[in-house]
């Protein structure tokens, strides 16, 4: 047995000494499937607005905390320092955030949000509202509470094996 397994996630896995793991089995897979389609209907509804998926994800970090160097924004992103320069960039361009040097640590450059990015905070997050919700139709509420519990628990034991 693989060190970090337990025995129960090997119970199955062999038939006639062939390893099976279909994707309808792996967690992994279908989150990734999961959210590759919340993804996508992002893209898709927030494109109007003119703020891009890759856009998105350092807007929703900021709407919850303005003004973090942009090596925080770059780890609560979880995107390597210079993909994060190259997004902010583009993201001062459409005038959506206004990076400023740090007054007691000139290497630092602090994030912050545009009038235009506060106003379209609203707009968005209702976006993501009615995705998350027409993705739960069907799913009952406690379903849905123990999805979000179990996804986190998993996502808190693969971040603890990576240290």
């Amino acid at each position: 047995m693989a060190v970090g397994q337990n025995s129960n996630s090997r119970k199955g896995a062999r038939r006639g000494g062939r390893v099976e793991f279909p994707p309808t089995r792996s967690a992994g897979y279908l989150v990734r499937d999961a959210h590759r389609a919340f993804q996508r209907l992002l893209e898709q509804r927030i494109a109007g607005s003119g703020v891009t998926r890759g856009q998105w994800y350092f807007l929703r970090v900021l709407w919850s905390e303005d003004g973090l160097s942009q090596r925080e924004l770059s780890e609560r992103v979880g995107m390597m320092e210079p993909t994060t320069v190259i997004a902010l960039r583009s993201m001062e361009k459409a005038g959506l955030i206004r990076r400023v040097r740090d007054d007691e640590d000139k290497r630092k450059t602090q994030v912050w949000l545009t009038p235009k990015a506060k106003r379209l905070r609203n707009q968005l997050l209702l976006v993501a509202l009615g995705i998350n919700e027409q993705a739960a139709e069907g799913v009952e509420r406690d379903e849905l509470t123990t999805l979000r519990r179990v996804l986190a628990r998993m996502t808190a034991n693969l971040d603890r094996l990576r240290q």
